[in-house]
């Protein structure tokens, strides 16, 4: 398959609001594609390299050859390509993956250049969920949509299932069944705004876990050996040593659990994050348990011993759960139809240094590898009033505007500012139009010629953000968890910004 049949149908289903739309244009692609690249093309429109990662990112794209006249790439090709640069290691490895790119991006057309350049960047927002990929992966293999999605819940990898569903139909698919040492797909949470919210959306009742700020694992043990994954399903196995300790400490046979790994101070209190996450670290981690141990705690069973339990009431699989866990390595956990009692439970979490709680239906099954309604998070929302000192041009969707925001807290002392990170989310259509209006006019210099534009410190954004985290990026030693734009203020001038000492205060605080 050429990749320019791969561009096209993406910008067909960017083009596209209506889901039936997107899952037809997608199922008609996928129907042509050869058995060696349907996992690959589905992979793309997700969004997703089958590497991962390959050490590209915008900074890689700022210039790129002139596009080709005529599109010769094929998908199986361009794979190769990404794993080459992907692979390239070592003394001058910089220049010569740039060689491959420029390579790559003149072999390539208009449309093809614009795909790549939005898969390779992550911002392929075509709206080809997986829900939408599922559906259609179903509708070109002329399958049950269930049974697709059960599949992929299960496999825990759509491309795969996808290659399955297309080359041999049902009897593919029947390869996809809940094993252990097979990762799969974990459930996911909504949100909720508070836990009276969360209480009314779960029917009156719920039970209430406190949310770690640790890594969430899914564990595996068959027999005497141990497999650790990761949410996004790596293996981690390796790095944690006494999470394998741990699991094979229980009574049990075969098992597939989720829980969260997490580094705690010696009075009980969780590090910060980062120090969690060094142990997971993208480059390969750690595994050294003397300087920076993590504890492991338990929170739902999906598998023991030959019985499934995905099906299973929630209650069922924690009372399960119980019998084969100690209570040490068990998340607080309180079940309960009071409001007060939920509220006192919450409060007691966010004190222990916890970053919110978790409120789950006693009676929903698993929904693995979806963001099921039977699981909520709560979490304390924190705000800031940050100025905005630059902001970069947009693509894909956001082409032609400019999205990306830099933010800085107010410097007292010296009159600046101190950026503290970036942000596109939360912006709707009608914020990007303003916005772009509005930092046109603060430019400083001319707006086109710079993929990052400079903009004069005047406009208040305020920012809503899960918390704080050590960076040596910014040079204030502190970066944004996950911030996103409430709104911006108008009523406010620069003077009336939150100042960094603040930010410091909240930082200092864990939270």
């Amino acid at each position: 398959m050429l990749l320019v049949d791969v561009a096209g149908a993406s910008a067909d289903v960017a083009a596209s609001s209506a889901r039936l739309a997107k899952i037809a244009r997608i199922a008609e692609l996928l129907r042509r594609a050869g058995r060696e690249d349907v996992a690959i093309v589905v992979s793309w429109l997700s969004g997703e390299l089958t590497q991962r990662q390959i050490g590209v990112g915008w900074a890689s794209l700022r210039s790129v050859p002139a596009a080709a006249a005529e599109p010769t790439l094929t998908v199986a090709e361009v794979e190769r390509r990404f794993g080459e640069i992907g692979a390239t290691a070592g003394r001058g490895s910089q220049a010569r993956r740039a060689q491959l790119l420029a390579d790559l991006f003149s072999a390539a057309t208009d449309v093809e250049q614009t795909f790549l350049r939005r898969l390779l960047t992550g911002e392929l927002r075509q709206g080809a969920l997986v829900g939408v990929m599922a559906d259609a992966v179903a509708k070109a293999a002329d399958l049950p949509a269930a049974t697709v999605r059960r599949a992929a819940m299960l496999g825990g990898d759509l491309p795969a299932v996808a290659a399955a569903a297309l080359t041999d139909g049902d009897a593919g698919l029947a390869q996809f069944t809940l094993q252990a040492g097979k990762p799969v797909g974990p459930m996911l949470a909504q949100t909720a705004a508070d836990v009276t919210d969360a209480l009314d959306r779960l029917g009156g009742t719920a039970m209430f876990e406190a949310k770690l700020d640790g890594a969430r694992v899914q564990i595996h043990r068959r027999g005497d050996a141990v497999s650790i994954f990761t949410r996004s399903l790596d293996d981690v196995t390796a790095r944690l040593p006494e999470v394998v300790e741990a699991t094979l400490a229980l009574p049990v046979t075969d098992l597939i659990a989720d829980a969260e790994a997490i580094a705690l101070r010696p009075d009980g209190r969780p590090h910060r994050f980062q120090v969690t996450a060094s142990r997971f670290g993208r480059r390969g981690g750690t595994s050294d348990t003397a300087s920076n141990p993590l504890s492991v705690f338990f929170f739902d069973l999906l598998h023991v011993d030959g019985v499934d339990l995905l099906d299973a009431p929630a209650h069922e699989r924690i009372a399960r759960l119980d019998a084969v866990t100690p209570d040490s390595q068990r998340v607080d956990r309180l079940v309960t139809s009071d409001p007060g009692a939920a509220q006192e439970f919450f409060d007691r979490t966010l004190a222990a240094g916890h970053e919110g709680v978790m409120a789950k239906s006693t009676v929903a099954p698993y929904e693995a590898g979806r963001r099921g309604a039977g699981w909520l998070k709560v979490k304390p929302v924190h705000t800031l009033d940050l100025v905005v000192l630059a902001v970069e041009w947009g693509s894909g969707r956001r082409s032609g505007k400019l999205s990306n925001i830099h933010l800085g807290a107010r410097d007292p002392g010296t009159g600046g500012f101190v950026m503290l990170g970036k942000t596109f989310k939360g912006m709707t259509d009608e914020m990007l139009a303003w916005q772009t209006r509005r930092f046109l006019e603060l430019a400083d210099g001319d707006a086109t010629d710079h993929y990052v534009v400079k903009v004069r410190p005047e406009q208040v954004v305020e920012i809503a953000f899960d918390g704080l985290q050590t960076s040596t990026r910014y040079p204030g030693g502190m970066a944004l968890r996950f911030a996103r734009v409430v709104r911006y203020r108008d009523d406010k001038a620069a003077t009336d910004a939150d100042t960094i000492d603040t930010v410091r205060e909240i930082y200092e605080r864990g939270n």
